[in-house]
């Protein structure tokens, strides 16, 4: 008891005419604006941008490893780059929980919405489940004429359960 209350007196004299700060910052308040379901909702409104996703096309992606697709005429080593993390995503799609035909209407969305706000690399979240996403999400993204290269994610973006994709924007 007797350390406890000398704790307490050498704290009281250490702060001895110590003024209380006040806080005078201001903090704003974000907008919560839902960019996703606007973006969703224009992809709904055009009808053709689910065009360069066909189900049945089937390209050759070396699918025993890891995930990676390199467009003609790139340069190799955007693809070491997108496996090394040197590309930091700019914005993220997460598909946990989505159906096949929810993904495509997500991924057009995630591309329309690159293309309109200037982000040239892009995280999309598959997870692991049935690999259902995992495997049908590189076959559509071969098809569209921006995707330039897509890799699967370094660890610190997502690793074997997410995909980096770098468009031509």
């Amino acid at each position: 008891m007797k350390k406890d209350s000398d704790d307490k007196l050498l704290f009281r004299n250490a702060m001895q005419g110590v003024k209380p700060l006040k806080q005078d910052t201001y903090a704003p308040q974000k907008e919560k604006v839902n960019i996703r379901k606007q973006v969703l909702q224009d992809v709904r409104k055009t009808e053709d941008v689910l065009f360069f996703f066909s189900d049945n096309y089937e390209p050759l992606l070396n699918e025993d490893d890891k995930v990676r697709y390199l467009r003609d005429g790139e340069d190799n080593h955007l693809l070491k780059q997108l496996r090394r993390g040197d590309f930091s995503p700019e914005i993220f799609l997460d598909l946990h929980g989505v159906t096949k035909k929810q993904a495509k209407l997500e991924l057009a969305a995630l591309l329309l919405a690159c293309e309109k706000d200037h982000f040239f690399c892009a995280s999309i979240m598959t997870g692991y489940g049935t690999f259902t996403l995992k495997n049908q999400i590189p076959r559509w993204l071969v098809q569209h004429p921006r995707v330039r290269a897509l890799h699967q994610a370094p660890r610190e973006w997502g690793g074997d359960a997410a995909i980096l994709v770098l468009l031509d924007i």
